[in-house]
């Protein structure tokens, strides 16, 4: 089996690990607290104005989708769920602080590169089996992380969902980070 697919199908798991990491070794500073809090509001921006775009299918197990979405965030930006997503992770890990909390920033983030980098490899991969050179053109004219802010693709007239469709499909991620951020209280609490 492709390793690809196994990070693919897991990606709601294989995080695991690196917030028991961050968990265990959260010692709150002050001196993050605020960057570690502004870069997860990022993070979730980034998600919801995504998930407006895409919609559900961004929760689904099978890779590709029904269309090459253009608009919104994926007219800079081929994958800003994962670049909202390292936002996310690294707030938590700028939140919870640590000893040596740039050990942990650095080894977090280089978890998600790596596990993203796969998924993003294995999901270009099908696209463009599956939408030709639709998917050429979109893949040559915008970058996979780093936004390319004159993008052809940017006044496309498809209508993003409204918040409270977005806000359902996204209901997952909330809940997982409010559920973090209350496990690292607790775990504050115990200093």
């Amino acid at each position: 089996m492709d390793i690809r697919n196994i990070f693919f199908k897991n990606r709601s798991f294989t995080p695991l690990p690196i917030l028991i990491m961050i968990l265990y070794y959260a010692r709150p500073n002050s001196s993050y607290l605020v960057f570690g809090i502004l870069s997860i509001f990022l993070g979730e921006f980034i998600r919801v104005w995504s998930v407006s775009y895409a919609g559900g299918e961004t929760r689904t197990m099978n890779v590709g989708g029904s269309a090459v979405c253009k608009s919104g965030p994926y007219s800079y930006i081929r994958n800003p769920l994962y670049v909202g997503n390292m936002f996310l992770y690294v707030g938590l890990t700028l939140t919870a602080g640590s000893p040596n909390v740039f050990l942990v920033t650095l080894t977090t983030f280089t978890f998600f590169f790596i596990q993203y980098s796969l998924i993003i490899s294995l999901e270009e991969e099908a696209l463009e089996k599956k939408f030709g050179q639709e998917y050429v053109n979109y893949k040559n004219e915008v970058p996979s992380i780093i936004p390319k802010l004159n993008s052809k693709f940017k006044n496309l007239d498809t209508i993003p969902s409204s918040l409270i469709k977005t806000l359902k499909t996204e209901k997952r991620t909330l809940q997982n980070i409010f559920l973090v951020l209350l496990l690292l209280f607790i775990r504050i609490q115990s200093f």
